[in-house]
């Protein structure tokens, strides 16, 4: 009994970690949303813009990374 609460707690753990991934994925759409705007609208600048939406969308990925390595954490983890 006292181990299936544990194990229940380390699913309910996970799961709400992983919830950190879907903010990778609306912090991603959101970068290249506003970056394919302000590409559409001043051309001239897109290899900035181009740069910049790589470098957010490898901050927004990698707190999403975090995320899952968390999950995995809680979840093999004695």
């Amino acid at each position: 009994m006292e181990g299936d609460i544990v194990e229940a707690a380390k699913l309910i753990g996970a799961g709400l970690a992983a919830i950190g991934v879907t903010g990778g994925g609306i912090g991603i759409g959101s970068v290249v949303g506003g970056a394919v705007q302000a590409m559409g609208r001043n051309p001239d600048a897109a290899p900035l813009i181009q740069t910049n939406m790589i470098i957010g969308i490898a901050f927004a990925e990698a707190v999403a990374i975090y995320a899952l390595a968390v999950a995995f954490i809680i979840l093999f983890a004695s």
